[in-house]
């Protein structure tokens, strides 16, 4: 049982972070019709910015606590990703608008690969480290239960909370505040909402910004595991299948999608794994969003598009 438990932890705390990813795909999607395949490259560019910046931080403001860096890197990396959604949506989105999905998603490939050069130009090429204090150091839970105790990596804790944290709060966002009111007003009907005078443009703007500041939280967890290198871009992109199996269109879906992919992947890898070689962690998830594409194209939370036409 605590072997059992191990994996389960381990696939949850794994299912969020793709769910944080997942995010970026669904909001956008939502608000704006375009399938943003950028999202990786962002996730990576958010990550380097704040790798260089609070390295560069101290050196500029004489800073010697290491929080204080990161909270300046962080402010700074932010403000990065508003820039970058503010030009995407200035020299690609208005630009775009009532073209085919087809041109939305070329356009967004295009992104993808100029954030990866904008990115090595700025920040550099090499591994970066970020180190924001998280513990890396493992420990035993529930000891007096289950003999020797369950194996849980503090770090994968930490990067659960903060991700939960951060849904719990874009959820708050979206039902709460009047740009949330906003954003969901777009999502359900573009000309209704400019008809009653929400514009578009700023609404675009603000997000691709969310999703960026999604990304820039995607990067630090990942960065803080792995270093700052550009397979981010990729490792991102496991994402995907979370988007097809919560659904397009479903905040809650990706949340819940990223769950399945995550403790999904984990069991069978552990226990079907050593039965056909190991491996099955790479291709699980994109063969179970494969199965969903045939007899459930929307996805589990997802809205048909008859529905939405």
């Amino acid at each position: 049982m605590a072997f059992f438990l191990e994996a389960l932890f381990g696939g949850l705390m794994a299912g969020m972070l793709y769910s944080l990813v997942a995010l970026g795909f669904v909001l956008i999607f939502k608000a704006s019709g375009v399938f943003n395949f950028a999202q990786g490259a962002m996730v990576l560019f958010a990550a380097l910015a704040m790798a260089r910046f609070s390295e560069w931080a101290p050196q500029w403001l004489g800073i010697e606590s290491r929080v204080l860096a990161n909270v300046v890197a962080f402010v700074l990396a932010g403000a990065v990703m508003w820039v970058v959604a503010w030009l995407i949506e200035r020299l690609v989105l208005r630009h775009l608008v009532n073209q085919e999905g087809v041109t939305l998603l070329m356009a967004t490939l295009g992104i993808t690969y100029f954030l990866d050069g904008l990115g090595q130009t700025l920040f550099g090429s090499n591994i970066y480290p970020i180190n924001v204090g998280m513990p890396k150091d493992p420990v035993f839970l529930f000891e007096g239960t289950f003999q020797g105790g369950v194996l849980v990596n503090l770090e994968d804790v930490y990067a659960a909370c903060i991700a939960a944290l951060l849904v719990a709060l874009l959820s708050l966002f979206f039902q709460k505040t009047s740009t949330g009111r906003a954003l969901r007003a777009v999502a359900d009907d573009h000309q209704a909402a400019q008809s009653i005078g929400i514009p578009l443009n700023r609404i675009w703007v603000i997000v691709w910004f969310v999703a960026g500041i999604t990304a820039l939280v995607a990067g630090i967890i990942w960065g803080s595991k792995l270093g700052v290198q550009f397979s981010l871009t990729t490792l991102a992109l496991r994402a995907l299948p979370v988007v097809i199996l919560g659904g397009l269109t479903s905040v809650p879906g990706a949340i819940i999608g990223g769950l399945i992919i995550g403790v999904g992947e984990k069991l069978s890898e552990v226990y079907l794994g050593p039965y056909v070689g190991g491996g099955i962690e790479i291709w699980f998830a994109y063969v179970l969003a494969l199965v969903f594409l045939l007899f459930r194209p929307q996805g589990l939370f997802g809205e048909k598009i008859i529905d939405r036409v």
